[in-house]
């Protein structure tokens, strides 16, 4: 399927930055270099942006998901992705020197947003459906400077062998400013994720799932 997002960073509560980007397949094989950034099948677009989004550590960066680069669509039953795409979201961090880097490997990654089912049975993409926008809060106690913001969905509608899940990704250039001195564990992509992790193959239909095991690192609170 096609798939594009934009991210917004609210800024002051009333004000807004973006950066938009697009994919058009989703990456299955968690093996190759885009499983961080993306790639491969879907090339970057040129000119490549040179916008950096201002965060204030402690504010919430808003990414949002739409079928197509046109924006929301209410009369696209697809928009903000194919109902049927049950799975979950998150967002990763990556210290970088400096944010307009094309060089994605070897960056260490934490998490600062996860979700996926929930006690009622419900996936994070159908909440994500709802509304076409999750949000997460840059940890406070994090350092300033520039990182990558790496927005993800992945699907497992199709999971049950490996590489049959779907992963939607890319990522943003963002600048922390303020923060504190703590420095996350972190994870490498490729590598923290396997295709046998119980998260990444998996039968969502049969027996029905009632719990999820989040694949990847835990998500870092300060």
């Amino acid at each position: 399927m096609k798939s594009s997002i934009a991210v917004l960073a609210a800024l002051a509560g009333s004000s807004y930055a973006h950066n938009i980007f697009q994919e058009l397949y989703p990456i299955t094989d968690m093996t190759p270099n885009d499983i961080i950034c993306n790639g491969g099948i879907n090339p970057y677009r040129t000119p490549l942006p040179t916008d950096i989004i201002t965060v204030p550590a402690g504010a919430t960066v808003t990414t949002e998901w739409h079928h197509t680069l046109a924006g929301a669509n209410s009369a696209d039953g697809d928009d903000p992705i194919s109902p049927g795409h049950f799975g979950q979201v998150m967002v990763h961090l990556a210290k970088v020197d400096i944010s307009l880097t094309t060089t994605v490997t070897g960056l260490k990654w934490f998490k600062i947003y996860e979700d996926c089912l929930d006690s009622s049975s419900v996936w994070a993409v159908t909440r994500l459906v709802n509304k076409g926008k999750v949000a997460a809060k840059i940890p406070s106690c994090i350092l300033g400077g520039n990182y990558l913001l790496r927005a993800k969905l992945i699907a497992l509608y199709g999971a049950s062998s490996y590489p049959d899940v779907q992963f939607y990704l890319e990522c943003a250039q963002i600048n922390v400013t303020g923060g504190g001195s703590v420095s996350p564990a972190t994870v490498s992509f490729p590598g923290a994720y396997l295709g046998s992790d119980p998260g990444v193959t998996i039968n969502i239909y049969w027996p029905v799932v009632t719990s999820y095991t989040i694949p990847g690192p835990r998500l870092f609170t300060c």
